[in-house]
């Protein structure tokens, strides 16, 4: 009696494309992230380009990658 190969939806690489992918969203979100304003002092740097530029394109590359992974066909 032979054990049949199994059929996965992702294969290995489609899984290694979803790993960098979501190591991508989370390195955006933890770029937005840090101090803000509070009630008698004003921070400007809410307004750096790190938080307003940069991590809102690392965090839609990653949105991105995720949909190649997901969509990428086996081989």
């Amino acid at each position: 009696m032979s054990m049949a190969k199994k059929d996965f939806a992702f294969g290995k690489e489609n899984f290694i494309w979803i790993g960098i992918s979501l190591l991508c969203i989370i390195i955006g979100f933890v770029l937005m992230s840090g101090g803000g304003s509070d009630d008698y002092t004003f921070n400007p740097e809410i307004f750096s380009a790190r938080r307003i530029v940069v991590a809102p394109i690392v965090t839609v590359l990653g949105f991105a990658l995720m949909v190649y992974g997901i969509l990428k066909t086996n081989k």
